[in-house]
């Protein structure tokens, strides 16, 4: 079963990229609604670097849901338009109810917007399989409707230049 979104977000594909190998910008896709915790005592890498292995708790309101294992991966292809930059999180559910599903496969794509290279073309699967998937599907496309708003709202702020201060104004 698979669970696609398909956005274009208003910060362009290198500042998109780097938001999506921060673990921070990562986890406040899914805040509120969900907190991400580190489970390793030295807490969360300040980069996700292709890899490694990072594990990580998963609450909402407090209530804890499950354990995840985030597997990164990267890679770059070519589509008609140009390059398509993969981040692939091969992880794995490993307590709650997404360790019943047998497969977990977050795959997550940017490039440059069609026609406005400022932009980027964010693209957003999600593949689960096993026995529990069709139970696990609509909570799961729920969550993914709250990532893709989340991502609107945050992909302003990820631009890595900041718009210069003015010039301060000498007195007359």
């Amino acid at each position: 079963m698979r669970i696609l979104l398909k956005l274009v977000i208003d910060c362009d594909a290198d500042a998109a990229w780097r938001a999506l190998h921060s673990p921070r910008a990562v986890a406040e896709l899914y805040g509120p609604l969900l907190e991400v915790a580190p489970m390793s005592a030295g807490g969360l890498p300040t980069r996700f670097e292709p890899g490694a292995d990072v594990p990580v708790s998963i609450a909402a309101a407090g209530v804890p849901l499950g354990d995840q294992l985030i597997h990164i991966s990267d890679r770059c292809v070519e589509d008609s338009r140009g390059p398509v930059r993969i981040l692939r999180d091969s992880g794995i559910p490993l307590t709650g109810p997404l360790a019943a599903l047998d497969v977990w496969d977050h795959q997550m794509a940017v490039s440059p917007a069609p026609g406005d290279p400022s932009k980027t073309l964010w693209r957003d699967r999600l593949a689960i399989g096993g026995a529990a998937a069709p139970a696990l599907w609509p909570v799961l496309w729920a969550t993914w409707q709250w990532r893709a708003a989340r991502i609107h709202a945050m992909a302003p702020t990820w631009a890595h230049d900041p718009e210069p201060a003015p010039e301060p104004t000498e007195p007359a």
